[in-house]
């Protein structure tokens, strides 16, 4: 590699334009730092959708499917999800969930969440789930990696105090009135408490914290029930 290369490569990186082209990739682009780019920063576009290297199906999991000598990495899935493994090997990727979200909660996983990547997930930060009553996105899942007459919970969330605005000092109830679950958080003493037998972790609370600092931690189910219906079975009320 000549110096030239070199310094163009070190230039790269510092400029932030190697990142942004990952960010891009990744579909993590904000639109805000997309209007703050240098307007003589040439724009990177992603690479189109057949590019991107994560499966489309099942078959295209590495050999084996997923083991469970690799520990995975804790994803926030719609309601219902059967157990990580489980799901990985068996979800089609049929986008058929996102499409029946009347809410567009649901997304692709990203490249970085390895391969879990392309499969079913929610990010709160963007849309949360709402815990719709007669949960679409479990009817329309053929393969059966979302069921209903199961465990919603979908992870757990916590309130960092440190940060609530209710905690230091000033008023507020947002997530107390914004949980789409009956008595999933309460209020005391004119604090907000999540009761976690109670708390489905469907991320609305992260959502609509309006503290400067996030006052909301939310972290994936590290483990699901196992299926209760045989794959491509359809379930009924």
């Amino acid at each position: 590699m000549t110096d030239n290369e070199k310094f163009s490569r070190r230039e790269m990186i510092r400029s932030g334009v190697l990142g942004r082209w990952i960010e891009n990739l990744l579909g993590q682009q904000s639109p805000a730092h997309d209007c703050q780019r240098d307007a003589h920063e040439p724009h990177l576009s992603p690479p189109p959708i057949s590019s991107r290297r994560y499966p489309e199906k099942a078959a295209d999991l590495p050999s084996g499917g997923p083991t469970r000598s690799r520990t995975s990495i804790p994803v926030l899935r719609p309601p219902g999800a059967i157990d990580e493994p489980s799901f990985l090997a068996e979800c089609t990727r049929c986008d058929a969930c996102l499409e029946a979200c009347p809410h567009d909660a649901i997304l692709h996983a990203p490249l970085r969440l390895r391969e879990a990547a392309g499969t079913p997930m929610i990010d709160p930060m963007r849309q949360p789930c709402w815990m719709c009553d007669d949960r679409p996105c479990i009817g329309a899942c053929e393969p059966g990696v979302l069921q209903h007459n199961r465990d919603d919970v979908m992870g757990t969330a916590r309130i960092t105090e440190e940060t609530c605005l209710a905690y230091t000092g000033s008023f507020c109830t947002v997530c107390v009135e914004q949980c789409p679950v009956d008595g999933a958080i309460t209020m005391t003493d004119g604090k907000p408490r999540i009761i976690e037998d109670k708390c489905t972790g469907c991320g609305v609370c992260q959502y609509v914290c309006p503290a400067p600092h996030n006052a909301i931690l939310l972290m994936p189910a590290l483990q699901r029930s196992v299926r209760t219906k045989p794959p491509g079975e359809v379930q009924h009320d």
